[in-house]
C-alpha cells in the first residue's frame, strides 16, 4: 500500500499518464504489460480444468456450526507490562475513536478523565458492567475485548512541556497524501477491539459517556477483518484488494517483536530471529522514562480505488505487489513467508520481482531494524461509497523504522494506482498498568 505493509493504491490521472512516477508506470501500461506476462494463465487453466474432471471427485468434510458460544467468554488481560491490543492476537472487529480535549481542560481534569477510563475500561474488558451502565448485560461477553491508549501532544503537555518528545506530532509532507484536516487531529486515541460487534459498540458508548465531559469527537472509523471462527488463528489477513496483510510481522513473544515494537530485548539466550537479521536492542533507547514499556502508533487512513483496482487483471495485480494474491508468496518462489529473492530472473533475463513493486520498495536493502508491526482494518461504508484500510504501525522508533520504509513508498511504489493516504495521526502508547493504577500514571506522576 502507501504505507509500510505490503499492499496499496494511489492517486492516477484517468488518461494512465506516467507523469510524477520516477520509474514510468502507468495504470494502463502496466495492465498490458502484465497481461503479456501472464498470456499462458487461460491456457493453464483449462488445462487444469480438464485434469479436474478426469479424476474422481472427494466430497470435502462437512463443516460445523459453533453452537457453544465458545469465544464469548474469552478475556484479554487489562493489566500488565503493556497494554493489550499491541502485542495482542488482533481480533474480528475495531472501532478507532480520537477525542479532542474541550477548551479550557485543566492537568487535573484530564487526570480524573483518563482515572474513569482506565476504571470502565478494566471492567468491560474483564466482562464486567461498570457503574454507571444501564445495559449491564451487553458487558457480559467480552469476546476478546481490548481497549488501548494512545496519547496526543497536547494532552503530553499536561504534564509539562518538557515532556513531550519531538516525534509526537503530525508527520512530513508526502506527495502522495491528500490528508482531510478532521482525520489528523484528536489529543486522545482508544482503539477499542474484539470479537463481537454488539459487545465492541457497548464498549464504544460507554467509554464515549465518560468523555463527555471532557471531550468531544475529533473522527471515529470502524474496522474489520475475517469474523471469529471463518478461518483458524494465525492465519495473515486479507485486505479488500484480497491481499494477505501483515506477512512480515515479527511474531508475538518473540524477540523480534520486544525488540522492534517494545524497543529493548528480553535477554532470553535462545533468542531467534527472522530472515531480516538481528534487530538492534536500542531502538527503544530514545522514549522518554515514562513511556518504558510503551511503544509508538502510527494511524495511516489510506483510501482503496476498488473500482480501478477491478481494471487490472491477476497478473498485473501481483506484478504490482511482488507477491501472488492467492498464497501471499513472493514472485521469486517459495511460500508467504520465503523471504523474496530480489535478485531472482525469469527465462528472459528480467527480474522476478519488479524494482518498483510494493514488496521490494518496502523491503529491499533495508537493514533489519527498518521494520514496524502492523495491525490493519479494513473499512466500507457502503457499496460505491468509501474503503479503505486503517493501518495501525506500531514501533519503538518512528525516525529509525516507520519513516525509511515510508519515505521509500511514497517515492515509487506501484501500488500507489490504487491508493490514496486521507488521513495520518501519531500517538504515544503509554506502558501497561498494574491494578489501582490508571493509564498515563507514569506521566502525571512519575
Amino acid at each position: 500500500m502507501t504505507d509500510p505493509h505490503e499492499e496499496g493504491r494511489g492517486p492516477a490521472d484517468s488518461q494512465g499518464s506516467a507523469a510524477g512516477c520516477p520509474f514510468g508506470f502507468s495504470r494502463r501500461r502496466l495492465i498490458a504489460s502484465a497481461a503479456a506476462a501472464g498470456g499462458t494463465g487461460v491456457i493453464g487453466a483449462v488445462a487444469g480444468f480438464g485434469i479436474g474432471r478426469g479424476r474422481a471427485a472427494e466430497a470435502p468434510a462437512s463443516p460445523r456450526r459453533d453452537l457453544t458460544g465458545a469465544n464469548g467468554p474469552v478475556l484479554e488481560p487489562f493489566y500488565g507490562t503493556h497494554q493489550a491490543g499491541v502485542e495482542t492476537p488482533a481480533q474480528a472487529y475495531a472501532h478507532f475513536l480520537a477525542l479532542r480535549l474541550r477548551p479550557g481542560t485543566k492537568a487535573a481534569e484530564a487526570v480524573r478523565w483518563l482515572r474513569l477510563l482506565t476504571a470502565d475500561a478494566a471492567a468491560l474488558t474483564q466482562g464486567t458492567a461498570p457503574l454507571a451502565d444501564s445495559e449491564p448485560e451487553l458487558a457480559r461477553d467480552p469476546a476478546r475485548l481490548t481497549v488501548t491508549f494512545g496519547f496526543g501532544r497536547r494532552l503530553v503537555a499536561f504534564a509539562g512541556k518538557d515532556r513531550v518528545p519531538d516525534w509526537l506530532g503530525p508527520l512530513e509532507k508526502f506527495r502522495i497524501d491528500d490528508l482531510e484536516t478532521k482525520l489528523c487531529e484528536g489529543d486522545l486515541l482508544l482503539q477499542i477491539c474484539g470479537d463481537d460487534p454488539l459487545t465492541l459498540a457497548h464498549a464504544r458508548r460507554m467509554l464515549f459517556k465518560d468523555s463527555r465531559a471532557f471531550a468531544e469527537l475529533a473522527w471515529q472509523r470502524d474496522g474489520f477483518r475475517r469474523s471469529y471462527g471463518s478461518e483458524g488463528e494465525g492465519q495473515t489477513q486479507r485486505n479488500l484488494f484480497g491481499q494477505l496483510d501483515g506477512t512480515a510481522n515479527p511474531g508475538p513473544g518473540s524477540e523480534d517483536f520486544a525488540r522492534i515494537i517494545w524497543g529493548q530485548g528480553t535477554g532470553r539466550a535462545d533468542a531467534r530471529f527472522s530472515a531480516r537479521g538481528e534487530p538492534p536492542t536500542d531502538l527503544g533507547a530514545h522514549l522518554p522514562d515514562w513511556m518504558r514499556g510503551g511503544t509508538t502508533l502510527v494511524l495511516r487512513d489510506i483510501a482503496m480505488n476498488l473500482e480501478t483496482w477491478d481494471e487490472a487483471d491477476r497478473p498485473g495485480r501481483e506484478f504490482s505487489v511482488g507477491r501472488t494474491l492467492d498464497t501471499g508468496a513472493p514472485l521469486s518462489g517459495g511460500d508467504e513467508f520465503d523471504p523474496p529473492d530480489f535478485t531472482a530472473v525469469d527465462a528472459r533475463g528480467l527480474t522476478k520481482i519488479s524494482a518498483a513493486s510494493h514488496v521490494a520498495r518496502a523491503r529491499d536493502g533495508l537493514g533489519p531494524e527498518v521494520q514496524i508491526h502492523r495491525r490493519t482494518f479494513n473499512y466500507e461504508t457502503g457499496a460505491g461509497e468509501e474503503s479503505g484500510l486503517l493501518f495501525a504501525s506500531f514501533q519503538a522508533d518512528i525516525d529509525r523504522q516507520f519513516l525509511p520504509i515510508q519515505r521509500r513508498l511514497a517515492e515509487v511504489d506501484l501500488l500507489n494506482t490504487w491508493t490514496t493516504p486521507i488521513g495520518s495521526t501519531v500517538w504515544a502508547i503509554p506502558p501497561g498498568i498494574e491494578e489501582g493504577e490508571y493509564i498515563g500514571q507514569s506521566l502525571f506522576e512519575g
